[in-house]
Parts: structure tokens; C-alpha cells; sequence
């Protein structure tokens, strides 16, 4: 397992105080809330980084310099990195690239409108900071005729992925994935895991444990059953011994 990435020694680290972290600017609409979850929650209730630490945020500021305003995006997703203790300092309150000592590893954008620049500005954006991967979801396809778009970087620019499944070295991919989430049907974008296996939500993990304690229940009740079965068959067998002059104790 790669040891965590060391940030800038504090003495050498920006003066954030001044900066807006937070403008209390809501999600632009109620599916793009539940996706942004869908993205994030999995991943601390049945992923847990295979051993890494990591951070997976929603709408929370990507900070790579002090005097060039940040990005939001919908999501990220950094490996080898610790969750800090204090939220509410000001230097935690947002992803400072200095603090954490890396980009992120995995950017996601979720189209909601043709003004967002998610395949222009970000697309260059997200290039110039080494963000190793970009993934664009596009649910109405307003950009382009692709759901999915996923970006690897190689030198300082994007390449559409050949297989956007997987992301090499993250252990994990993404997939479209038509089904229910909070009882809202639609097309959403979810995490796959090595194996290509979706990445379960916690209220998934529940159902899947309930249905395993069922099974387990199910499976003890049919092993006493036959028990009971053959002793039933035993008792009966040596009573017939019994009327027919035979010892079936001896």
C-alpha cells in the first residue's frame, strides 16, 4: 500500500483565511443531490479504499491556487489521503491542494446544462492541475450523444478512455447503471469495483444482509428437519425390530 502523501510543511503553506470557501449556492437540481450521494456514500459503506485511506467529496471546493478561484466539482475522489480531525478550521473546510499534497485522483461532472463548460473549461482545467482522471456524466445528453465520458490524463492533456469500466490504479470504474436509488427509477452513474461488481450502497448492503440472514435461517430450519426426519425414521425402524422379536439397542 502507498504511504499517504505528505502535504507542504505548515510554515510554507498559503494563508487561506481570506478565501470564500463556502457561498451557500445550492445543487442545481434534486437529481443531480442524489447522484452526487450515489457517487460518494458506497464508497465509505462498502468500498473503503482497499486499505487506503481516501477522501470522496460532493460540491466541495477544489483549491489549487491561491489567487485563481476554485472548482466544485459535482464529485472527487483523492486515495492515500486522511480525512482531517477538525472540519471547521479553515484550512479543512475545503480540498487545498497544498494541504493534502496532491490532486485528486478521480473528477466527476454531471451535466445539468449547456453552461456548465464541463467538456471545455473544466475538461482544460482539470488537465492543468494532473487530475488523473475526468469522468463527464451527461443524463440528458446535452453535450454530446454519450452518457459517459471518461478521461485519462497522458502528459498534460485528456484521452477518452477505450473502456471507461475501469480505472487503472484506483481499483475501482464507472458504469451506467438503469435501476432504483432512494425509489427514484432512472439511468444513474455508479462505482464498479475490481471485478466489475457495483459498489453497494449502505441501504443495498442492508437488503443483501437481510436476504444472507434469511438464507442462513432458511438453511438452519431445513437441517433441523432432517434431523427431526431421521430420527422420526430411526424410531420407527427399531419399533418394527422391536415387533419383530429383534434388539435394535444390542
Amino acid at each position: 500500500m502507498p504511504p499517504p502523501v505528505a502535504a507542504l510543511p505548515t510554515d510554507v503553506r498559503p494563508i487561506v483565511e481570506h478565501l470564500v470557501t463556502e457561498d451557500d449556492t445550492p445543487v442545481d437540481n434534486l437529481f443531480s443531490e442524489k447522484q452526487q450521494r450515489l457517487l460518494t456514500e458506497p464508497l465509505y459503506a462498502s468500498w473503503l479504499g482497499q486499505d487506503r485511506p481516501f477522501l470522496a467529496m460532493a460540491n466541495v471546493g477544489l483549491f489549487y491556487a491561491v489567487e485563481q478561484p476554485p472548482f466544485v466539482p459535482d464529485m472527487l475522489l483523492s486515495l492515500n489521503v486522511r480525512c482531517p480531525a477538525d472540519l471547521w478550521t479553515k484550512p479543512h473546510r475545503s480540498y487545498f491542494m497544498w494541504e493534502y499534497g496532491k490532486p485528486p485522483d478521480v473528477v466527476i461532472e454531471i451535466v445539468s446544462n449547456r453552461k456548465g463548460g464541463e467538456d471545455s473549461d473544466k475538461l482544460k482545467g482539470y488537465a492543468q492541475i494532473r487530475i488523473p482522471y475526468y469522468a463527464i456524466f451527461d443524463p440528458e445528453r446535452l453535450l454530446s450523444d454519450e452518457f459517459l465520458c471518461v478521461y485519462e490524463l497522458r502528459r498534460f492533456e485528456y484521452r477518452p478512455l477505450e473502456a471507461p469500466g475501469a480505472l487503472p490504479g484506483i481499483g475501482l470504474g464507472l458504469r451506467l447503471w438503469q435501476g432504483v436509488f432512494e425509489d427514484h427509477e432512472n439511468l444513474w452513474l455508479r462505482w464498479i469495483d475490481r471485478d466489475g461488481q457495483l459498489v453497494a450502497t449502505g441501504a443495498e448492503r442492508a437488503v443483501l444482509a437481510e436476504k444472507q440472514a434469511e438464507y442462513e435461517r432458511q438453511q438452519a430450519e431445513y437441517a433441523r428437519q432432517q434431523a427431526h426426519d431421521a430420527r422420526q425414521r430411526a424410531e420407527k425402524l427399531a419399533e418394527q425390530l422391536r415387533q419383530l422379536g429383534a434388539r435394535p439397542e444390542a
